[in-house]
């Protein structure tokens, strides 16, 4: 589907996911493309992929650059696939390449630095185990080791008459990159702003300084963009960048203040945390959702404590091995915006 003029939508699917789909885009350029994203590495989204293209008339071969927003499976999956069957430049920002060989080549050391962060944060042993078999079905399969190009923001790719500027959004991921086009009023997203959902905002073993700070600032930053249209990773487009970047600041306001309520007058782990606070679980229990899904809720727990942390809004205490958070002596309850 053409989007905006040059810019179509492919919707690759994603197996076993509520997302359902990997919105890429294909953008055209003269006597060639560039693909934005790229799907997760599977049989079934291969084939959608390659048969989307051939109803608009593009071969892989087509295309001259695969540009990755950052290298969760769903965006990154199908690089060396693609890269190998067209010979495209696969583009990333260099802190995303720096977790390539981490995450893709070495993941069961990942996977042990993983078990042993959530434990020291209140995981219990079973929820440990099934962490576990789940990350390894995800992880076992092969992905590209090395891009071609990196990028640090600030630089533009010219597509035909379309220049899009790269601008680095940390936060759902170190290296996130969007892509903004300034004639046409456009922004590819990624998935640093998503019409529906949050995106999540995690702190785990591999993660450095404050992710959630990092991703405020960078929500603002493109809050300030004169944008027209928006093109997500995930849903639909829309059109109300402004609106939408104040509903997710909210979210993360009243999140803080689920977490101090969940705290109350004992400190607990990120893990007790999370199975208290509310969070969307389709008419689900806490027991009752995956394992993958009590870890995502987890981690973004772990983000917003550490970023209470540097207000002062917690403390942070070790005992027995654990790390616990409880509410900073004399603290004044957050109000509502």
């Amino acid at each position: 589907m053409e989007v905006v003029p040059g810019i179509h939508q492919l919707k690759v699917p994603i197996p076993d996911n509520p997302l359902g789909f990997l919105n890429s885009y294909l953008i055209r350029g003269d006597g060639h493309y560039v693909l934005v994203d790229t799907g997760w590495n599977a049989k079934d989204s291969f084939a959608s992929l390659e048969q989307q293209l051939n109803e608009i008339g593009v071969r892989f071969t087509d295309i001259s650059q695969v540009v990755i927003t950052h290298i969760h499976p769903d965006h990154f999956g199908l690089a060396g696939k693609i890269k190998e069957v067209s010979g495209a430049e696969v583009v990333v920002h260099e802190v995303e390449k720096s977790f390539i060989e981490l995450r893709y080549q070495n993941w069961k050391v990942l996977l042990q630095e993983m078990a042993t962060w959530m434990h020291v944060n209140g995981v219990p042993g079973a929820d440990l185990v099934k962490l576990r078999n789940a990350s390894e079905e995800i992880m076992d399969v092969e992905y590209l080791s090395d891009p071609d190009r990196t990028v640090s923001g600030g630089e533009t790719i010219e597509v035909g008459s379309m220049r899009f500027e790269i601008m680095w959004t940390p936060g759902h991921s170190p290296g996130h990159i969007c892509l903004y086009e300034a004639q046409r009023r456009v922004l590819l997203s990624g998935d640093h702003v998503l019409p529906v959902i949050t995106p999540n905002v995690s702190l785990h073993s591999q993660s450095f300084g404050n992710p959630l700070a990092d991703y405020v600032d960078a929500l603002r930053a493109v809050g300030r963009l004169p944008v027209d249209i928006v093109l997500p990773a995930h849903e639909d487009i829309f059109y109300d960048l402004p609106k939408r970047v104040q509903e997710i600041l909210a979210h993360h306001e009243a999140r803080e203040r689920a977490i101090l309520d969940a705290i109350g007058e004992t400190p607990r782990t990120a893990y007790e945390i999370a199975c208290i606070i509310p969070w969307e679980l389709m008419g689900r229990t806490w027991e009752e959702i995956p394992a993958w899904e009590k870890r995502s809720a987890t981690t973004e727990t772990l983000a917003h404590l550490e970023h209470m942390h540097t207000k002062d809004l917690v403390e942070k205490t070790n005992l027995h091995g654990l790390v616990y958070y409880g509410k900073r002596a004399g603290l004044s309850p957050i109000p509502p915006e």
